[in-house]
């Protein structure tokens, strides 16, 4: 089976154990491929952990879970230095970060010094304790989940950790004529009547997908289409209609590299050999969406960053 297929297969997998959720699985695999970090946010229950999980299944590495809670501390994330009494020595024991796919759940419940603990290893991809740097494995992927309506014990990411996604991914509740198959689904795994995929794809695939990927060809028009969004959410006072007025501050060098990234890999899902403004379009707003500051006129008409990013692709036109 050719790495396409199997992941393929890996979609199919995941769809029939995240139910409704197909877009938000296609995104999971974008960034799998493009060696990206994701932020989803959703309301409980629409299955963020769910999906990660599946991944984590379906994809057999190291799987670790951080749960962030207001009295986290940083070397519970990066590990420490613990002193053995029996040799006299520090060893260093490696914090949940050292793993292939890490959930961070409701990473927007811990303080900044902890939130600023994933910085050096989503950007740098080692961790840094004692002043010894140790590298993370070359699959390593942080899937963080965030409530967008829970304010109470909450720490806002800062910017800069933001731009360190990927991805921004919101996950909707799934459409009325999923919920039945939710229920069956869940009341058979329950039960020991469903039986779901395992083992799909090795970490070795991945890398492997990977290279193929770092393959595809962007030419010099989507380039410059890529390019021409970015500079939109920079300019936004030359675009036409309302989105002129709902864009503060646009999008960073990594907002570039992001759609980069994303629409290669999202081309090779397609099974494409090169990039079409259509891929663009597919990733541009979960690659731009976090990466933009909504003016206060947007605010006040309730718009979301989603639907600001909509109304860009549609203000400018591909070469």
């Amino acid at each position: 089976m050719s790495l396409h297929n199997a992941f393929l297969e890996l979609q199919k997998g995941m769809n029939q154990s995240v139910i409704g959720q197909e877009a938000v699985v296609e995104k999971l695999l974008i960034a799998l491929l493009a060696d990206g970090h994701v932020l989803m946010e959703g309301l409980p229950g629409v299955a963020k952990t769910r999906s990660i999980k599946t991944l984590s299944r379906l994809v057999p590495s190291e799987f670790s879970r951080i749960q962030f809670t207001p009295d986290l501390l940083p070397s519970d994330v990066s590990g420490s230095d613990i002193y053995r009494e029996e040799t006299g020595e520090f060893v260093f024991q490696p914090g949940p970060v050292f793993g292939n796919l890490i959930l961070a759940d409701e990473i927007n419940r811990a303080p900044a010094k902890v939130q600023s603990a994933l910085l050096e290893a989503m950007e740098e991809r080692q961790v840094t304790v004692a002043g010894n740097s140790r590298k993370l494995p070359e699959l390593f992927l942080v899937l963080a989940t965030q409530n967008p309506i829970e304010q109470e014990g909450t720490y806002p990411l800062p910017e800069a950790q933001m731009d360190r996604f990927l991805l921004y991914v919101h996950v909707p509740y799934p459409p009325a004529e999923n919920e039945v198959e939710i229920l069956r689904l869940v009341r058979g795994e329950k039960s020991g009547k469903v039986a779901l995929a395992e083992n799909i794809l090795q970490p070795e695939d991945v890398l492997a997908a990977r290279k193929e990927v770092a393959e595809i060809e962007v030419n010099a028009a989507a380039e410059q289409y890529i390019v021409d969004l970015v500079m939109a959410t920079r300019n936004p006072e030359k675009l036409e209609g309302e989105v002129s007025k709902w864009i503060r501050l646009g999008a960073s060098p990594r907002g570039t590299l992001a759609l980069d990234a994303a629409s290669r890999a999202h081309a090779w899902l397609q099974g494409q050999s090169f990039v079409t403004p259509e891929n663009i379009k597919a990733v541009a707003a979960a690659c731009l969406g976090h990466r933009i500051h909504l003016s206060y006129l947007a605010e006040a008409e309730n718009r979301s960053r989603n639907e600001v990013v909509e109304a860009l692709i549609a203000s400018v036109v591909a070469v």
